[in-house]
């Protein structure tokens, strides 16, 4: 195996990013195993279809936003928003979308 750390995929959300760098190998493990499950039931359910088709799922990525940029949900005095974010360099860059419905 390689000394060289691996680069992170640029569709994750940085703070995931930031979070994982975090773990320990074990933890690790554990959220990979997680998240391929949990990859495993949205494709077997009629949820994950619904939020591929919406608007949220990001068919509608404005042209000031990166194709690497990934959407998500901040919530601001007990409203959520939908934000574009991207890194560019060491910054996280940001751009609003616009409110968040109550599925996401």
């Amino acid at each position: 195996m390689s000394d060289r750390r691996p680069a992170p995929p640029d569709d994750l959300p940085p703070a995931l990013v930031d979070a994982l760098d975090d773990y320990s190998p074990t933890l690790l493990r554990a959220v990979a195993s997680y998240a391929e499950a949990l990859a495993t039931h949205r494709e077997q359910t009629d949820e994950s279809r619904e939020r591929d088709d919406s608007p949220a799922a990001g068919g509608d990525r404005p042209e000031s936003v990166p194709a690497k940029a990934t959407l998500t949900v901040k919530e601001i005095n007990d409203n959520r928003y939908y934000y574009w974010q991207w890194r560019e360099g060491d910054k996280v860059k940001s751009k609003y979308e616009g409110p968040a419905g109550d599925d996401s």
